[in-house]
């Protein structure tokens, strides 16, 4: 695949993959204000991003929100839920990495595409619930009850198989699974940080 690449989903984020160095996917992003991802998970990877321009907020369960500007950094550890938005008047302006990259671009190319293709601001209900299925063990969108999460979404998924709807995921990558005896960090050990403090 040819970088760079971008996708939008319609709806005030556009995300960049600007390249992989060595097992860190490197990316830009331009969030609309107000805008930004519902709260979620990496299970594997930590999350990585600078803000270029603009005023970014960020929450994680169980503490207070946290606001950074111009050349302060988040980073999220694997385990730690979090959300993030643009927290000011004019666009966001991120730069980052992930890593490892696992199925990340797949992940995210997928999500914003059925996105802007439901024009409703959330993936098509069939999508979500083949991507938050397949790959549970890299990704969990924790603003889902976790009820729903657990038995509703693999239901779904399974109707949704049955119903021919899954053809356009014929190239989906196998999910990366973490390996026996890993763990993941402690939420409590783990904060966004910024650069100046």
């Amino acid at each position: 695949m040819g970088y760079p690449k971008t996708i939008d989903n319609g709806h005030g984020e556009r995300l960049t993959f600007v390249g992989l160095d060595g097992d860190h996917l490197l990316v830009e992003s331009t969030v609309e204000p107000g805008a930004g991802p519902p709260m979620h998970v990496h299970w594997l990877q930590t999350e990585r991003m600078r803000v270029e321009s603009g005023r970014m907020g960020v929450s994680i369960p169980g503490q207070a929100d946290r606001f950074y500007g111009m050349g302060e950094m988040a980073t999220f550890k694997p385990g730690v839920e979090h959300r993030f938005w643009n927290a000011g008047d004019e666009p966001l302006h991120l730069v980052g990495e992930v890593f490892p990259a696992h199925n990340l671009e797949y992940f995210l190319s997928a999500v914003y595409a059925s996105i802007a293709e439901s024009r409703g601001g959330r993936p098509g209900a069939f999508d979500a619930a083949y991507l938050l299925t397949r790959y549970r063990s890299e990704f969990a969108m924790t603003a889902i009850p976790p009820l729903v999460r657990r038995f509703v979404l693999p239901l779904q998924a399974r109707v949704g198989r049955l119903l021919g709807r899954y053809g356009k995921f014929s190239d989906a990558p196998d999910p990366v699974v973490r390996e026996a005896g890993a763990k993941l960090a402690r939420r409590s050990a783990t904060s966004a940080r910024s650069s100046a403090g």
